[in-house]
């Protein structure tokens, strides 16, 4: 039996709802949704002078990023929102490349939160930071680069119009694909600038890349080997040097930035799709993975899954506890499955859209039932296997089982839960209920009061409903579900008798 320790004080976003019940919890925005919404006005200084007035002090990227990071660390504060299961693991990584201000390449298979992480970088930056009004890539007033901004300082001094970038802004990020150039990363001379009469020596005809559009911020190439390898090289200056090259122009421009990147170890590692010299470049490699304990499996379904649909007729469906705690242990085992091909990984989406798809499942029941609540049960839970048989790559061969290993899984999660939660449950009412009265016909489109009915009174059902946390007097659903996964644990166990047929199943038949 896995244990269920407690999660880490702050592996739960204090902007997000804590891990409750699904069945009333709201989905929590998601962690770059709250960072990029301001939170207060902007300073108030618009002119250079105001701004050197109000005792603005310039810092680099990196500099800002250590300086809040020591401040949440030492004020234990959340440094990284959303993050889940890798406070002992990835993150003391993370704040030590920040704090050392490297670059940062994370390797991790997909879906082990990569891209996630990398955006909650932004909660380091300061909430404000000030730029040369109109400037394309984002000038600091006391130190602009570009000619253009050197050119107004010059001319303007004091005078020069400032504007406030929030941190939301700061942040830049593309996925690599065969087609990136290094005119969409870096820049390229702009036809219609030149058209206009400048020439082609002009600085000014230059259009710049992504990469120099987010000076004074964060950057994030995903999944970097796909990139061809003569766009690597002109990642090279940005991370050595600093600066750019755009074409043949004799054009240097310091950049402030971090560069961070995401990989799968095998592309990054083995098989050469990534220039010695980028990897090189890079000050930090940091490995992720999946949760390591269940209860972070757990936390992670209830901060991710779509539960909650407000607005709908039916209200947001009743989700029991036992129930996420099946698709956590049903994720678990898939990720160790030996006929699952483990080098392509087992998402988090994957426990995400099963816990989602249980919840659709119990809310289509009500909606042909004429249910008012629609409450999940174990007869829903075989809507998992047709939803995320895409999700799982399997070993060839086991090629036309897929179905079958995926059930046989979902039956050992179920009785792993069913002995997690009632072992030693006292379960004889129950069975001399089915050899007194016989069989019990349940099935996907049998509602829960009509099941409570067919069972009748069974003696000691508090005490099971007290086990799995439920209260069947306020739910006549979550009664249900929690009977359900006594029957089918019992079957699980062979201490009752069940028969499967489509779109029914009759515990305690011959």
């Amino acid at each position: 039996m896995e244990d269920l320790p407690v999660p880490p004080r702050h592996s739960i976003p204090p902007t997000a709802t804590p891990p409750v019940a699904a069945s009333s919890a709201t989905a929590p925005p998601s962690a770059t949704a709250l960072l990029s919404t301001p939170v207060g006005a902007p300073p108030a200084a618009a002119t250079l002078g105001e701004l050197r007035r109000s005792g603005h002090v310039h810092r680099s990227v990196r500099a800002e990023l250590r300086d809040n990071l020591v401040t949440a660390m030492r004020g234990e504060q959340p440094r990284f929102p959303g993050i889940v299961g890798f406070d002992e693991t990835v993150l003391p990584q993370v704040e030590r490349a920040i704090l050392a201000g490297h670059d940062i390449v994370f390797l991790g298979e997909r879906g082990q939160g990569k891209t996630r992480l990398i955006r909650t970088l932004i909660s380091l930056l300061d909430e404000w930071s000030p730029a040369v009004a109109g400037c394309e890539i984002n000038d600091h007033p006391y130190a602009p680069v570009c000619g253009r901004c050197r050119a107004l300082a010059a001319e303007q001094g004091d005078e020069l119009a400032v504007s406030w970038r929030h941190r939301g802004e700061r942040f830049g990020e593309k996925l690599a694909t065969p087609d990136t150039s290094v005119g969409d990363l870096i820049g390229d001379v702009d036809p219609v600038k030149v058209a206009e009469g400048r020439t082609l020596g002009d600085p000014e005809t230059v259009h710049y890349g992504l990469v120099p559009r987010t000076n004074r911020g964060i950057f994030s190439v995903n999944e970097l080997p796909d990139l061809a390898e003569r766009i690597q090289v002109s990642l090279l200056n940005v991370l050595e040097e600093r600066d750019i090259q755009v074409r043949g122009y004799l054009l240097r421009l310091p950049l402030d930035l971090l560069l961070v990147a995401s990989a799968n170890p095998e592309d990054y590692t083995n098989r050469g799709r990534i220039i010695t010299p980028l990897k090189d470049r890079f000050g930090a490699e940091v490995r992720t993975h999946y949760p390591l304990v269940l209860a972070d499996e757990l936390a992670l379904i209830r901060q991710e899954a779509a539960v909650s649909w407000a607005g709908s007729p039916l209200g947001s469906p009743e989700l029991a506890d036992h129930l996420l705690e099946v698709v956590a242990r049903f994720t678990r085992l898939v990720r160790d499955a030996p006929q699952v091909d483990q080098r392509s990984g087992v998402s988090a989406r994957l426990a995400v859209a099963a816990a989602e798809t249980v919840a659709a499942s119990a809310v289509r029941r009500a909606a042909l039932t004429g249910e008012e609540t629609a409450t999940a049960r174990v007869v829903d839970l075989a809507s998992i296997i047709p939803a995320v048989r895409g999700k799982v790559e399997f070993d060839q061969l086991e090629e036309g089982r897929e179905d079958e290993v995926l059930t046989l899984l979902l039956r050992r999660a179920i009785a792993e839960t069913f002995r997690a939660r009632l072992a030693g449950a006292d379960l004889t009412g129950l069975q001399d209920r089915f050899e007194n009265d016989g069989p019990v016909e349940t099935g996907e489109l049998v509602p829960a009061t009509e099941l409570l009915r067919r069972i009748g009174p069974v003696p000691g059902l508090a005490a099971i409903l007290g086990r799995l946390g439920v209260d069947g007097a306020e739910s006549p659903g979550l009664a249900a579900a929690a009977l359900e996964l006594a029957m089918e644990g019992l079957y699980l166990n062979r201490r009752l008798a069940k028969e499967e047929l489509p779109g029914r199943t009759v515990y305690g038949g011959s």
